[in-house]
């Protein structure tokens, strides 16, 4: 049978009327609502310690420290956060009153909507807490994009994702996927997007960070997750924002292994075409989750595990790794153009495109479908670099100039190759090619 899922009020009731739950809420930038949550819900004084927000940069500042790169909805603000409530309360409960508290700091540092609309409505939630009176902390931290077209539900979202979180670190927290399931409780699918969460602490000594953030993918929270080359994973506008992306496509099991010799050609290419400087450029390696996927047990764990284990083989090239389910270009290119990059270079198997400018392999439609590929990629600052391969058959290298493609797609093509939207790889040697 499946569990029980109370809505936002009674799980907020439910933790206040536990006795040993006592902690500080600390809220920037979209109010007091998880804390709301808690008040209405009745029986606070069981729960809350504290509550507080700082709007105001000086207040924040001299609580908190100052940002040094000027980002205050951050992983390092939320952090600075959760350091600073946990350790008053800490420091400042003591005495037979609370030895049986297990304490816990929430924080979260959030931008909604703006009058304007024109910014990224996004946010980070962190809980710190124990498990048992007087013991050792642990941490949950999480990015989260709200997708809702209204502040007020932004705000809506944002209260119930604080009380799902409070609630998940207590009485899930002995099962991680649980636990990170029940994040969504209650709200509305496509109001929220989790793109990656960290857990640290004891309670968690056990837990794969890989493994829970490729879980947000297969559970349709997130469509990518970043790792650093040391495998830690990283949100992507921290490590993306500003920067010249060069990316490599592969998918989880392919036949043959990812071709980095042609892809280092394709980098050099892309920094003499873009002017690209090296202290700017971020090179990512790509894993396609899509065909795993679309397996009849998407979810099984030890597939899981055998994709997280590839992600840590090619972090180990000593690049960045991006493990996603884009099966196109241009939903990659989507996905980028959140993080405000300078450039974007992807290099991907000209067989692909074959299959891209390919009337039959699409409905009655496929002008219109092309169209919204093509603006979807190439209005980002986006530029292919296709590798060629060796046709079996004719024995023939296939590049841009031999590349079948339908009447209808040919001026298009045309047009993106005369521009340079589309490249061929330059100086490639004959025997790095493969065959398709």
């Amino acid at each position: 049978m499946g569990r029980e899922i109370l809505e936002t009020k009674r799980k907020a009731l439910k933790i206040n009327l536990d006795g040993p739950v006592y902690g500080t809420f600390a809220e920037i930038g979209a109010g007091q609502e998880v804390a709301r949550n808690f008040f209405t819900a009745g029986a606070a004084s069981g729960t809350v310690a504290k509550t507080m927000s700082a709007y105001d940069m000086a207040f924040s500042n001299a609580i908190y420290g100052v940002e040094e790169k000027g980002r205050y909805v951050s992983r390092s603000r939320v952090k600075q956060m959760l350091s600073h409530e946990y350790d008053l309360l800490t420091e400042r409960l003591h005495g037979e009153k609370y030895d049986d508290k297990t304490f816990f700091a929430f924080a979260d540092t959030v931008t909604t909507l703006n009058f304007a609309r024109n910014n990224e409505p996004h946010g980070w939630l962190g809980l710190r807490f124990q498990v048992t009176p007087g013991g050792e902390h642990n941490d949950i931290i999480f990015h989260v994009r709200l997708l809702d077209n209204d502040t007020s539900l932004q705000q809506n979202v944002l209260g119930i994702l604080g009380v799902n979180l409070v609630y998940g670190a207590f009485y899930y927290n002995h099962d991680v996927q649980l636990m990170v399931e029940s994040l969504v409780d209650n709200l509305s699918f496509g109001s929220v997007e989790i793109d990656m969460i960290s857990l640290r602490g004891p309670v968690f000594k056990n837990t794969n960070d890989r493994l829970v953030n490729l879980y947000l993918i297969a559970k349709g929270f997130s469509g990518a997750a970043v790792f650093d080359p040391n495998g830690n994973v990283t949100q992507a506008k921290d490590l993306l924002y500003k920067k010249d992306i060069m990316i490599l496509r592969t998918k989880f099991l392919q036949k043959s292994k990812p071709n980095f010799d042609l892809f280092n050609k394709a980098i050099e290419q892309f920094k003499r075409s873009q002017n690209v400087q090296d202290d700017n450029l971020v090179v990512l390696i790509e894993v396609l989750m899509s065909n795993l996927l679309e397996d009849d047990d998407p979810h099984n764990d030890n597939d899981v595990e055998i994709f997280a284990k590839r992600a840590e083989e090619l972090c180990t090239t000593g690049n960045n790794v991006i493990v996603s389910n884009f099966k196109r270009n241009n939903k990659l290119a989507q996905y980028l153009a959140l993080c405000k990059p300078r450039n974007v270079g992807i290099s991907t198997n000209i067989s692909n495109l074959r299959t891209i400018f390919n009337a039959k392999n699409y409905s009655d439609s496929y002008t219109q479908e092309l169209l919204t590929y093509v603006s979807d990629l190439f209005s980002r600052n986006v530029k292919l670099y296709a590798y060629p391969y060796l046709n079996k058959k004719t024995n023939e290298v296939v590049t841009l100039k031999n590349m079948p493609v339908s009447v209808e797609a040919k001026p298009l093509f045309d047009f993106l190759v005369v521009n340079h939207y589309i490249k061929d790889i330059e100086g490639y040697d004959v025997k790095d090619v493969k065959a398709v």
